[in-house]
């Protein structure tokens, strides 16, 4: 009946860390990527850029619009004082397939898309006397404006750059009322590095270091609990030790793999039934849990000091301190310290699932999908909000198009639980800093987030799977120095060292 209970146990630790990491991905939103299906050729090169529209009405400045610049055409200026402040006016005809009637001397020209391609639509204007010309998308996204394949005559020497449909609607609005339109067109470009980068890196780092400590002084501490256990032979002990074991789960290969197919069915579910009522719940469900987490890492902090020595067996409300951050990140050491691995074979098994799982949902589920079902998810396109809980997002702070730097949970959980393992082995075993494991591991996963970082960063802000970079890093790290200094054995299938007197060596290391 007991082994019956922790089945269904680890089963349901197994779901809920799968629910949590379901999203493992390290993004940054709202920038424009290129494609394979629209490739370059001479005079259609152009990068796909963001372009800022602000707009003036009777030289008062209004709302500020953003479009996307076209394969074609030149490039815009990327600083707002270098560009210049042109009126604007409707096409006649709209879609701007034949020579407007209205004589233009450097006017931007507003057209609507359809009826011929965007090429000829730009020709056209430039005919014309357009300095510009901004499309009209019929839909509320943007489109990137490509050559036709059999197009030969591509030298466009204005600006195209297309607006979302209710962009387009309220410039026109305000020019079928006569009203006098100016905009400006301009592609402000990126920094490098954000410091939101940065926050999350420490934040991921921080989290990992927190809850390791936490998991090994907790595994320190039962294992000299279990070491009085063997030298009174006390029933009383015995029965201490039995309610402190239902505390921890511990995970092994069959739920490394569950692992992977639960987490991939949440990932559809969201994915299927993603809404602004199905996020209202997750957020619901988040905050829940993560109050919870914070709760019980508040009251185990309290607990290390002895004026609150009897706050661990007492119940604390803790207040809603608002910030998706900090629950996530209690619920995040709150998981690690509850759902260990116990030696290197389960956490390798793990890991190693999860970086298939990485790489499924994010690259070869555009093939099914046609989309990447972990970026949508993640990015909550089809939900109306900004995305599922299950992340920690900073803005971006220095960049000139906001949007959010996001990294998922599965992107913290997963490898610290491996560098939360790598620190109980390294106190089970009286280890120095160095001669240890655990610093070797905690660099690798931090070089691993770095490396994920600056590859987000040459694929110009598109989604990666961190764990591509992290997995590698931190496994091999792990096997490669356990295989060097012999412990591989241990580590490989025990997960802590032979120890003759534990009680004693724990008890030496304390003093």
């Amino acid at each position: 009946m007991e082994i019956a209970t922790r089945r269904s146990r680890v089963v349901l630790e197994v779901a809920v860390l799968s629910l949590i990491c379901g999203v493992s991905l390290v993004f940054a939103g709202d920038i424009v990527h290129e494609d394979d299906i629209a490739p370059k050729r001479p005079g259609c090169d152009n990068n796909f850029v963001l372009v800022k529209v602000p707009t003036w009405i009777d030289d008062t400045e209004e709302e500020e619009f953003v479009g996307v610049g076209a394969r074609f055409g030149p490039t815009l200026e990327s600083k707002e004082k270098d560009a210049t402040k042109s009126r604007v006016t409707l096409s006649d005809p709209p879609d701007c397939c034949s020579t407007p009637k209205n004589k233009l001397t450097g006017e931007v020209i507003l057209v609507h898309r359809g009826n011929c391609s965007f090429t000829a639509k730009a020709h056209v204007a430039e005919a014309a006397g357009a300095s510009a010309i901004l499309i009209i998308n019929n839909q509320t996204q943007l489109f990137k404006m490509v050559c036709e394949a059999d197009e030969t005559d591509v030298d466009i020497g204005i600006p195209a750059v297309m607006l979302p449909q209710d962009a387009g609607a309220s410039l026109k609005e305000s020019l079928q009322n006569k009203l006098n339109i100016s905009v400006q067109l301009y592609s402000p470009k990126r920094p490098l590095v954000d410091v939101a980068e940065v926050f999350l890196w420490l934040m991921a780092v921080g989290t990992i270091l927190c809850a390791s400590y936490w998991s090994a002084w907790s595994a320190r501490e039962a294992a000299i609990e279990q070491d009085k256990i063997l030298k009174d032979a006390s029933d009383e002990y015995l029965n201490t030790e039995s309610s402190r074991s239902s505390a921890v789960v511990d995970i092994n290969t069959t739920s490394a793999v569950l692992f992977v197919v639960i987490a991939s069915c949440f990932l559809v579910m969201l994915y299927k039934l993603m809404s602004y009522w199905f996020i209202e719940v997750l957020v619901v469900l988040f905050a829940i849990g993560g109050v919870e987490g914070l709760q019980t890492c508040l009251v185990a902090l309290l607990s290390c000091f002895k004026w609150f020595e009897d706050s661990a067996e007492t119940f604390v409300k803790v207040p809603f301190l608002g910030g998706q951050d900090i629950l996530g990140i209690a619920l995040i050491i709150t998981v690690i310290q509850i759902i260990r691995v116990p030696n290197l074979k389960v956490g390798t098994v793990l890991l190693c699932c999860a970086f298939m799982y990485d790489i499924f949902w994010v690259f070869v589920s555009k093939w099914w999908f046609h989309e990447s079902v972990m970026i949508m998810v993640a990015r909550g396109d089809k939900s109306g909000e900004d995305g599922i809980p299950m992340l920690l997002k900073i803005p971006r702070m220095f960049d000139p198009w906001g949007g959010y730097s996001i990294i998922g949970f599965g992107d913290i959980i997963l490898p610290g639980l491996l560098v939360a393992f790598s620190l109980r082995y390294d106190w089970l075993s009286n280890k120095s800093l160095r001669a240890g494991y655990f610093l070797w591991v905690m660099i690798a996963y931090g070089l691993g987030l770095l490396i994920t970082y600056i590859a987000l960063n040459l694929m110009d802000g598109h989604g990666q799977p961190a764990l591509l970079y992290i997995v590698p890093f931190t496994v091999g790290t792990l096997l490669t120095l356990g295989k060097y200094r012999g412990d591989l054995r241990h580590l490989w299938s025990k997960g802590e060292p032979d120890r003759l007197c534990p009680h004693v060596q724990l008890q030496h290391e304390e003093q």
